[in-house]
């Protein structure tokens, strides 16, 4: 029981720093936006939160993310290729 309660303790200390690295490396807008995917689809929050984390790692970011920087990101995050449905006749 006190490993369980101990693991989730980690988890939500760790989401936090999450979101206080999201605070401090995005602008207001893009923050809600990043949440608003979180809220949406977890999988993609995760993706994103990753690779800005690593951006701030590797000092690739020169300042604070836009909205539409964030756009930008996401939009590569989640294009699907184009799928196509061709019908053969006989």
């Amino acid at each position: 029981m006190r490993k369980a309660v101990a693991k989730r303790m980690r988890e939500q200390q760790l989401e936090q720093q999450k979101r206080d690295i999201a605070k401090r490396y995005l602008t207001p807008d893009a923050y809600d936006r990043l949440m608003n995917v979180r809220m949406a689809n977890s999988e993609i929050y995760d993706q994103l939160i990753n690779l800005i984390i690593s951006m701030v790692q590797s000092n690739r970011n020169v300042g604070r993310i836009t909205d539409a920087q964030l756009k930008s990101v996401l939009e590569k995050v989640t294009t699907r290729p184009n799928t196509t449905i061709e019908f053969k006749h006989k």
